[in-house]
């Protein structure tokens, strides 16, 4: 007998009267009527105490929030973008240089549109879209995993009575997130943390949706929704490259289900007509197939043991293995008490198991080798097993752990947690809230495991709850200015302890920055005159100046450049004609194609030594418009390497007023401009190149 199925349905069962004869409802009918009509108290308590433990959640981790509010350095270099944006130059980070400086796309342009919608304040702007992102994506989140527990307070198939007993719906998975002072720090930051918890939490409940709908709608609204989700899927490269892992994955799993070819066709273009677009357009206009910051931090590199060091730095300071541990448990309790989708009917009467009897004596008298399924047949057993909530379990958990392991592959980040922020809330979507069934009685064997159940994870969640007490103001090092061997650093207590400033939020309050001030002043002295290259010195209160060469084309003349590591404060505080670039390369293409430092700071193991950026912007190689810590000779060999072929084509790639030609030469190069790589020593470059020498008396 077959039964409708409120796991996939998510409504419960209700008897099919469409055809029934006019008859008087009797008192039972008009009782269960009511019911229905009228939730009893055992359908309104999951509910009742998912919304108190939701608005609890959320409104800490709101308090939290906002009391460590900051933009990072980091963050502010995104809103350059939006400024150049604004300005009609384009979504680059210099005027005249075709450079992806943000790893987010989706991230860039969101912020411009909501800055053009306020006309804020965009340091304000950013603050408060990431802020909401961060907060909206904890109760989406406990939404979704709510509806995955769904069934275990629904009422009993094909009775309409509710299951025995009460259900609480407590959070967990939750809890542990917004204790982690990482996840607070970051909830702002004008980096696309918030972001993208909040596409991941969306894409969650999508998922789930879909795993609990009835495969054989196919009416509009059922395709609408099922196109929805593969577009919204398909969205991941936008978010952060790394996390199309959990989108590809999704749509892999869209794609194995039994949809039709037609769907599948759909499917496809919807998922891709964004991703594959920006794509053309990235590889057309920057000449690259990543964000710039890819190619400088070698975004497919090998760091494992600088990897290992990143997750001690974040579980060993607030003992973070403890609640994952109880978590798990938890999930393996719930696995092991949960309502089975192939429960069996009640009872059969005896003339239904007489029936049985007579039809199996064939094949008891008469038995015949079981016959074997053939791979079509298995192909669409697997593909119809394929719409279940299991299977959006195992596919986040999937996609958690493969993040996991990149991250740790890649060596993590300089930020302490930060990267792995978004992979530990994947892995936490399935115990966001946990469903706890107190029964009513002990009299079945069923009532007693699952009393014990819900005991357990009673203790749990009061246990997490104290260990999040415990360790949410913990601090990773004792000083906030120090960074150890390993390179990792708080960054947001960094920032505050340097500037005496608890909530740094502005481009003028970077100002407060060692350097900063002096940096402006520099600026005002160079900038609109004869311009020139600013260099840091090794003190905070001065810059060093590299003049311009005589001769210089035109554009060149009285340009200025500023050389710095934080992209951020100074790219935000200097006037847009200003050129801003990096020793990392995030901003600066020639410094982001050298060799990855094996032995560097994580996150900024490249760094371009300044003869090049002296040579590259046209400054002169003797003489005192130099200054006296670099050497002409170096100023000369970095500006001879950059005469190899290769390097040309790649500054012609981005430097050169853009056209449908250029756009067609770099849409056919950037595949070997991603790859290409120099040397950072110039003596090793002009070798690599094969060009001539530069002797030491050459002027």
């Amino acid at each position: 007998m077959s039964r409708p199925d409120p796991d996939r349905t998510g409504l419960p069962d209700t008897p099919d009267t469409a055809d029934a004869p006019d008859t008087e409802p009797s008192a039972e009918a008009g009782a269960a009527s009511s019911s229905r009509r009228f939730p009893t108290p055992r359908l309104l308590v999951p509910g009742l105490s998912w919304l108190v433990g939701t608005v609890l959640v959320t409104v800490f981790f709101g308090i939290g929030a906002w009391q460590r509010r900051w933009i990072a350095d980091d963050g502010l270099i995104v809103l350059r973008t939006v400024k150049n944006l604004f300005a009609g130059n384009g979504p680059v980070f210099n005027a005249g240089e075709r450079v992806e400086a943000n790893t987010s796309t989706a991230w860039t342009y969101v912020n411009w549109f909501w800055t053009w919608v306020t006309d804020g304040q965009v340091e304000y702007v950013v603050l408060w879209v990431a802020l909401v992102h961060s907060l909206l994506a904890i109760p989406i989140a406990m939404y979704g995993t709510a509806r995955l527990y769904g069934r275990r307070w629904l009422p009993d198939s094909g009775s309409g009575r509710a299951a025995a007993g009460f259900t609480l719906l407590l959070p967990l998975g939750s809890i542990v997130y917004i204790a982690l002072p990482p996840a607070r720090d970051f909830a702002t930051s004008g980096l696309e943390n918030g972001l993208a918890i909040f596409w991941i939490a969306c894409l969650w409940c999508l998922f789930l949706a879909w795993s609990r709908r009835d495969p054989a709608r196919t009416d509009v609204a059922a395709r609408a929704s099922f196109l929805f989700l593969a577009f919204f899927a398909g969205l991941a490269p936008l978010i952060r490259p790394e996390i199309t892992v959990l989108g590809a994955l999704v749509l892999l799993v869209l794609f194995c289900a039994p949809i039709g070819w037609l769907m599948r066709v759909a499917m496809v273009v919807v998922a891709a007509v964004l991703p594959v677009g920006y794509q053309v357009f990235r590889m057309g206009y920057y000449a690259i197939l990543v964000p710039n910051p890819a190619i400088a931090k070698d975004a497919s590199g090998s760091k494992w043991g600088q990897g290992y060091l990143y997750l001690e730095n974040l579980f060993s300071p607030y003992l973070l293995l403890l609640p994952v541990i109880l978590a798990v448990l938890v999930g393996v309790v719930l696995v092991l008490t949960r309502v089975r989708d192939d429960v069996p009917d009640p009872v059969a009467g005896p003339d239904d198991a007489a029936d049985e009897v007579e039809e199996g004596l064939p094949d008891i008298l008469d038995p015949k080798p079981p016959r074997r399924r053939t791979v079509g047949e298995r192909w669409k057993a697997f593909q119809a097993s394929l719409q279940r909530p299991s299977t959006a379990v195992a596919t986040v958990l999937a996609a958690g752990v493969l993040l996991s392991l990149y991250w740790t592959r890649q060596g993590g980040d300089f930020m302490h947690g930060r990267v792995l922020l978004a992979p530990m809330f994947i892995l936490l979507l399935p115990v966001m809230v946990v469903p706890a069934t107190l029964p009513d009685s002990l009299s079945s064997a069923v009532s007693r495991p699952r009393l014990a159940a819900a005991g357990f994870i009673v203790l749990v969640v009061g246990g997490t709850v104290w260990w999040g007490a415990a360790i949410s103001q913990q601090t990773v090092t004792a000083s906030p200015m120090e960074i150890g061997r390993e390179g990792i650093v708080d960054e947001r207590r960094f920032y505050v302890a340097n500037m005496a400033n608890p909530n740094p939020v502005t481009a003028e309050d970077y100002l407060d920055y060692p350097r900063m001030r002096a940096m402006m002043e520099t600026i005002e002295e160079v900038r609109g005159k004869d311009g020139g290259i600013i260099l840091p010195a090794g003190d905070f209160d001065h810059w060093y100046v590299a003049k311009l060469r005589r001769g210089l084309p035109e554009h060149l003349r009285g340009a200025t450049t500023l050389y710095f590591l934080n992209l951020g404060m100074t790219g935000m505080n200097a006037p847009l004609d200003v050129r801003v670039v990096d020793q990392m390369g995030l901003a600066y293409p020639l410094a982001a194609h050298t060799e990855r430092l094996q032995d560097g700071r994580i996150g900024h193991d490249k760094n371009l030594p300044n003869e090049w950026v002296v040579a590259e912007s046209g400054g002169v190689s003797r003489g005192a418009g130099l200054p006296a810590y670099i050497e002409g000779i170096d100023v000369r060999r970095a500006r001879a390497a950059l005469k190899c072929p290769e390097t040309q084509k790649r500054f012609i790639s981005y430097k050169v007023p853009w056209d449908y030609g250029l756009f067609r030469d770099n849409l056919r190069k950037s595949l070997e401009f991603n790859s290409y790589r120099i040397s950072r020593i110039p003596e090793y470059e002009i070798l690599r190149c094969g060009l001539e020498p530069v002797p030491d008396t050459e002027d």
